[in-house]
């Protein structure tokens, strides 16, 4: 079992900045994908849209809404996940969610699938008020 702790959400303005952190724990060398996904506040409790994914290896994968102003990166000796969010927009506000797989698909198709991911952590509420 692998257990996943975030944190690092708040509040910020329009245009500001902040980081999120995910700490795996447990069999994480069994980890190949970690990812971020987020639930804004008029989506269903179980809804979750893709917002970024980083294989084992580095390579990385971006939604659109979030190309060019926020950076996934990781680090495999602490088995950590970081989200640097650059330029917020009021629009990401949500609740982030770290999650982990232990497959590796390689394809954008898959990493951007929810049902990819075995393992969820409790989520961290991002607001950007404008």
């Amino acid at each position: 079992q692998v257990q996943l702790i975030e944190s690092g959400g708040g509040l910020a303005q329009a245009g500001g900045s902040l980081r999120l952190s995910c700490a795996a724990s447990g069999r994480s060398f069994s980890i190949y994908g970690m990812a971020w996904f987020r639930r804004a506040p008029v989506k269903a409790r179980e809804a979750r849209d893709f917002v970024t994914a980083i294989r084992r290896n580095g390579n990385t994968y971006y939604a659109n809404s979030v190309k060019g102003r926020f950076t996934i990166s990781r680090d495999n000796a602490k088995d950590t996940v970081y989200l640097q969010m650059n330029s917020l927009k009021p629009e990401d506000t949500a609740v982030y969610y770290c999650a982990a797989s232990p497959r590796d698909p390689y394809t954008y198709s898959a990493y951007s699938n929810p049902v990819q991911y075995d393992y969820w952590g409790q989520g961290t509420q991002v607001t950007v008020s404008s």
